[in-house]
């Protein structure tokens, strides 16, 4: 693995033909000690944000020990790369050959549910254990998120508490758990599920064990400036107080994106000029998914060595022979830009690494380690690039 300084200097060194990966440690590092200090409960890193073996290593050094993962692949992949690490198999649908592999060989004793037919399917595959942990997911709005998940899982409101009490009598620790959607952009998106909690446990007259208010935690994009983090702490933890839960309940939270985004970004070339359209060397089958399925902009960056002149809003066009392969943008480039120059993309730590295939033969890429800073970072208060160059052009 290559390790410079930066992204400019790798172009400089190595002018790359494929797609590189740039990785920062000290990015997610940095974040992972921010959770680890000052989230007032319990930190999962949701391993399918980012699956990254070296990214495991990284958040465990840096003080995260439990880990959400949400299929068998997880669970092993965790177990194999961290053997102490402490798995929760939060996925509220899971084959039952999963549960059984996950409890009697891996060792998980957490997993989470949303229906009936989950909770006895659990029962069956761990014997009737006892000491499980069993959080029951309710549903919740995605209101206030940029990506909504209120669709696919949760408790229906009319059999949440019939749940709670049958989940209450099979488990060690009862749970609640919810997940306000990816990006949530107001820390009021929790206080509003928590109020849902809150109305859960009085109508099913349950002691509740854990609470825990999932993803959603946010990153800075482009259009997407999110309060600070320390915020949505406040709030989470203001509301977890005033619930009516056991005296040593536990408060977790399971953040993805939050502590991976800021740790890869990407170097691409451009193949081609069309107009306003820009053909590069990866895309929406490799780490730009969320660019093309849903309109995700990412902040960017011309790596060249001469002054830019003014800014034109470019879409670009990935590398397979599908129409499909396009990410609209806009991204602001300097209007001279051509086929031959290099761009960094940021924020690609979370989820980039983990939608790539290999469609077309596309997607052989280097991944190199760079000790600058990310383009775009909640932990630094950077909402703008510092140059790493006098001379390299950026815009966000």
């Amino acid at each position: 693995m290559h390790e410079h300084h930066s992204a400019l200097g790798l172009v400089r060194d190595l002018k790359p033909v494929e797609p590189v990966t740039l990785v920062r440690p000290h990015a997610a590092r940095r974040a992972a000690r921010f959770f680890a200090d000052h989230f007032p409960g319990k930190t999962l890193y949701a391993v399918k944000a980012n699956p990254s073996s070296d990214l495991l290593r990284v958040l465990w050094d840096s003080g995260v020990t439990h880990y959400d993962v949400a299929s068998i692949a997880e669970v092993r992949l965790v177990a194999r790369t961290l053997p102490e690490a402490v798995l929760c198999f939060m996925h509220p649908v899971k084959a039952e050959e999963a549960i059984s592999e996950a409890y009697w060989k891996h060792g998980v004793r957490t997993f989470s549910l949303d229906t009936m037919d989950e909770l006895e399917k659990i029962v069956r595959a761990t014997e009737g254990a006892s000491d499980l942990n069993l959080l029951v997911r309710i549903r919740v709005s995605s209101d206030h998120s940029k990506l909504s998940l209120a669709a696919k899982f949760g408790a229906e409101p009319d059999d949440v508490a019939e749940l709670l009490v049958a989940a209450r009598q099979a488990s060690d620790a009862l749970g609640i758990c919810f997940h306000v959607g990816s990006q949530a952009m107001t820390p009021h998106a929790y206080s509003s599920a928590l109020e849902r909690v809150r109305a859960a446990i009085v109508e099913a007259s349950v002691t509740v064990d854990i609470v825990d208010v999932g993803g959603g935690f946010p990153s800075s994009y482009p259009g997407m400036e999110p309060p600070p983090l320390a915020t949505y702490f406040d709030v989470i933890h203001r509301g977890f107080e005033s619930l009516p839960i056991s005296y040593s309940a536990e408060l977790w939270c399971e953040p993805g994106r939050a502590l991976c985004a800021e740790y890869s970004s990407l170097i691409v070339r451009v193949e081609k000029r069309r107009g306003d359209e820009l053909y590069i060397n990866d895309g929406a089958y490799g780490a730009l998914f969320d660019a093309a399925h849903v309109g995700w902009r990412f902040p960017v960056a011309l790596l060249r060595e001469s002054e830019a002149g003014s800014m034109t809003a470019f879409s670009f066009y990935g590398p397979t022979c599908d129409d499909l392969d396009h990410m609209a943008g806009p991204f602001l480039l300097p209007d001279d830009i051509d086929a031959g120059d290099y761009i960094e993309i940021g924020m690609l730590g979370a989820y980039g690494c983990a939608m790539r295939t290999r469609f077309n033969g596309f997607g052989a890429e280097d991944v190199a380690v760079v000790s600058d800073e990310p383009m775009v970072s909640l932990y630094t208060g950077q909402t703008a690039s510092e140059k790493r160059s006098a001379t390299v052009t950026k815009l966000y």
